[in-house]
């Protein structure tokens, strides 16, 4: 049989042309496949279930985090300047993060997230240790959600504080032109130390710039255990700005 020259080039042509459409959504897709994002924010208060970390003052925080698209996975690290671990007579002065876990959906408005999170600060110096362990488990149902996190160490330094919890509850909602309604509340539960056991709570608004995220939030724990050397009240009532950024 005698081959059409004219054909033969013409499929030539349109299966070279093909080629970067090929490339590209190769790429795409090993894009959703493997997601990296990072973040980076700035502070007026770095507070954590309603407790300053910083005495009151500015913090600088940064992480970045991997997801598996197909199965729901992911890794990553987050860091914060902190101040309390000097506070209480120990040293360092940074917060270092490192968890991992699995996060999908239960249907078509349910959500769950399921992890360890290792809460690290090096050279704490601090007898028992500052660093702590905790598993945690998460249902979404829209914009709300319920969290609670469950320690396998002692807590924060807390001696004899193993499998202490913390239960989390809130909503972001969508409340127009951009803008978005933070609300929380917790209940820190110390075990055997019920005297640093104490509730917090969190009303803010976060809007999307573009180049950044600001948000403004109110935050109080009903506690006066958590002094710092001067004698201020770490979990007194305050407003909190921060400026982030994902990327």
């Amino acid at each position: 049989m005698k081959c059409n020259t004219s054909a033969a080039v013409t499929w030539a042509v349109l299966a070279l042309s093909s080629i970067p459409a090929l490339a590209q959504e190769a790429a795409q897709a090993q894009a959703t496949e493997h997601q990296i994002s990072y973040n980076a924010a700035i502070t007026s208060d770095y507070r954590y279930r309603g407790l300053s970390q910083t005495r009151l003052d500015p913090a600088l925080q940064g992480g970045v985090d991997y997801v598996h698209g197909p199965t729901g996975l992911y890794v990553g690290t987050w860091l914060s300047t902190i101040k309390w671990t000097k506070d209480l007579g120990g040293d360092g002065n940074i917060e270092w993060d490192l968890y991992a876990g699995k996060r999908g959906n239960l249907g078509e408005t349910l959500t769950y997230d399921v992890g360890g999170l290792y809460y690290w600060y090096p050279d704490n110096s601090l007898n028992p240790r500052a660093n702590t362990f905790e598993v945690y488990g998460r249902l979404g149902f829209g914009p709300a959600y319920v969290k609670y996190s469950h320690s396998t160490t002692n807590l924060f330094g807390t001696a004899n504080s193993k499998r202490s919890g913390y239960l989390d509850v809130g909503a972001d909602l969508d409340v127009g032109n951009g803008f978005i309604l933070n609300l929380h509340a917790g209940r820190q539960e110390v075990n055997n130390n019920s005297a640093f056991s104490y509730n917090d709570y969190k009303v803010g608004v976060s809007k999307d710039l573009g180049v950044a995220t600001l948000s403004l939030a109110w935050i109080k724990a009903n506690t006066d255990a958590y002094l710092s050397p001067q004698g201020k009240n770490l979990g007194k009532s305050g407003a909190v700005l921060t400026l982030s950024k994902t990327f």
